[in-house]
């Protein structure tokens, strides 16, 4: 979410948010309100000729502040649905940031499970898990160091009709005391001024510094990065990762009661199945290419219980590096996605071109893991035409650059 250095803000920095404060403010009027409303549909192609329009009538700079809002709006679209979208406010850093709403509503739902009442929110960004835990019932004090940030998460509070369940308070989330809440939630800022974080400790505050203010609590959640190294996470936490529509969106470290201290899971949404153990199993065995093949969903990937479906499945990998997993008798879970294989061939373009023309193969779905081809260079070069429609998989297997073709179970 849109929040800066949580131990660090300069005088600097403060006053150069003064400008984007008050145009902030200005959009809270009701002009700004009915500018924000007029422009819900516009085109961005358009925004000339709109803005031009729209300065006959009101002062330049409000108009630009409602036509920058009316973008952010429309780019949150996809993260909270049109209803909120388009009641919330949001700064450019908070839409990239900021959680999508069906993990947030996941994680709250966790807590509040475990008769969770009260949660301290630190670097609340714009607000969206603060809401979230609101909607499940919960009471929020949602802390941020940036004075703008702050108020565009009250906002979004009182605009959501949830102002009397979330505290917004300005604040170095450092020098708050979380023990008179349930729970502890920490969204350290993983991007600086030259992009992503990958470093941990140079998150904002740091790894270090939000387990232990997690390990302070009764329970806590920490949100990282879902490339973080497993070796990071302390056997303190429960890692849990979750994908939205088979897109891995992040990770959690649960700590407290209710968890469970060094296991992983792997959740998938909409759905809510998940996938857990106590402990990564020993690598799973490796054989030849089956008649079925199954591509696991990037959070049992990431959290690496691959080898916890090769052991439900009776499979095996088709190469030690790739987690693609075959077996001779067809599987169904929701952990994977289920292929027949027709065809195992080793890398060639001329064979595989000459395969789908015989096939009348004209749409051709490409995946990849442990390929460098790209699959629209691929598809490209197939020069494809005809009814049919088929799936290859670009992969290694036993070591051995190969092409594997079929088609989706089901």
């Amino acid at each position: 979410m849109d929040r800066v250095n949580a131990t660090t803000h300069s005088a600097s920095a403060s006053s150069a948010d003064d400008p984007a404060r008050a145009a902030f403010a200005a959009l809270r009027t009701p002009e700004g309100g009915q500018l924000l409303a007029e422009l819900r549909d516009h085109d961005p192609a358009d925004e000339l000729a709109t803005a031009t329009r729209l300065r006959r009538a009101h002062p330049a700079e409000l108009v630009s502040a409602a036509l920058g809002q009316a973008r952010l709006r429309q780019r949150a679209v996809a993260k909270f649905g049109a209803e909120d979208a388009y009641r919330m406010y949001f700064t450019p850093n908070g839409v990239e940031q900021a959680t999508r709403t069906s993990v947030a509503a996941h994680r709250a739902a966790r807590f509040a499970g475990l008769g969770v009442r009260s949660v301290a929110d630190l670097c609340c960004g714009i607000g969206g898990d603060a809401i979230a835990l609101a909607r499940a019932g919960i009471s929020v004090l949602a802390v941020d160091r940036d004075p703008l940030t702050a108020e565009v998460a009250r906002a979004n509070a009182e605009a959501l009709g949830l102002g009397e369940l979330i505290e917004v308070r300005c604040a170095d989330v450092t020098e708050i005391d979380t023990a008179p809440y349930d729970a502890v939630f920490v969204d350290p800022a993983r991007r600086g001024g030259r992009g992503r974080i990958f470093d941990p400790e140079a998150y904002s505050p740091p790894l270090s510094w939000a387990t232990a203010a997690a390990l302070k609590a009764p329970r806590a959640a920490l949100k990282i990065a879902p490339g973080i190294p497993h070796e990071a996470i302390g056997p303190e936490a429960e890692a849990e990762w979750i994908s939205d529509g088979g897109d891995v969106k992040e990770a959690v470290l649960w700590y407290g009661e209710g968890f469970a201290p060094g296991s992983f899971r792997a959740t998938l949404l909409p759905s809510g199945a998940t996938l857990s153990a106590p402990a990564p199993l020993p690598a799973p065995p490796v054989g030849p290419v089956g008649r079925y093949l199954y591509e696991p969903d990037g959070a049992v990937i990431r959290a690496h219980l691959v080898a916890d479906l090769v052991e439900r499945c009776g499979g095996r990998l088709v190469d030690e590096t790739i987690a693609y997993i075959t077996s001779d008798e067809p599987y169904s879970s929701p952990y994977v996605a289920g292929y027949e294989i027709t065809d195992e061939l080793p890398f060639n373009m001329k064979r595989l071109k000459a395969l789908l023309r015989e096939r009348q193969i004209g749409v051709l779905t490409v995946k990849k893991r442990g390929s460098a081809v790209e699959p629209e260079e691929l598809r490209r070069r197939m020069k494809l035409s005809g009814p049919g429609s088929a799936t290859v998989f670009l992969t290694r297997v036993a070591g051995a650059p190969t092409m594997l073709i079929g088609h989706p179970l089901g």
